[in-house]
């Protein structure tokens, strides 16, 4: 079975997403985020007092929410799947080394090779991140 990152172009250093805890294919997902602290980008934000940085928060809605958009039974996957666009962020907390991020997303809607995203970041029931995003990728089809 293969893993449910495969249809992502990101590498494993750049997965803010361990594990998909739960999926209802194509409609939304559920997935955890372990801070262990020695992640390159700490180094800089901020020294002696790290933080996750909040677009990586972003991110990490993104990821999750092309892992559910990909796992569509109905829908062909799309290649180069991507961040577009972020509206209605809010950022309302951060998470320092130790923490488990929560973090959930949901499709709202799809239009040809865009895909609408809802989701959010919690961290021992804080919240963290509200987010709408937009995905968009290159039908399979369509590739040379």
């Amino acid at each position: 079975m293969p893993s449910p990152f495969s249809a992502l172009p990101h590498g494993p250093s750049f997965r803010f997403v361990d594990q998909v805890t739960s999926l209802t294919p194509g409609i939304s997902g559920t997935g955890t985020y372990t801070l262990r602290g020695d992640e390159d980008f700490l180094s800089g934000h901020f020294p002696g007092h790290p933080l996750m940085p909040g677009v990586l928060l972003i991110e990490a809605v993104a990821q999750l929410g092309g892992v559910v958009a990909q796992s569509d039974p109905t829908i062909p996957a799309l290649a180069d799947l991507k961040l577009t666009a972020v509206r209605g962020a809010k950022i309302t907390g951060s998470a320092v080394p130790g923490e488990v991020l929560e973090i959930q997303a949901s499709v709202a809607g799809r239009m040809g090779s865009l895909i609408q995203v809802q989701g959010e970041v919690r961290c021992a029931g804080r919240l963290l991140l509200t987010a709408q995003i937009t995905l968009s990728g290159t039908p399979i089809s369509a590739l040379p």
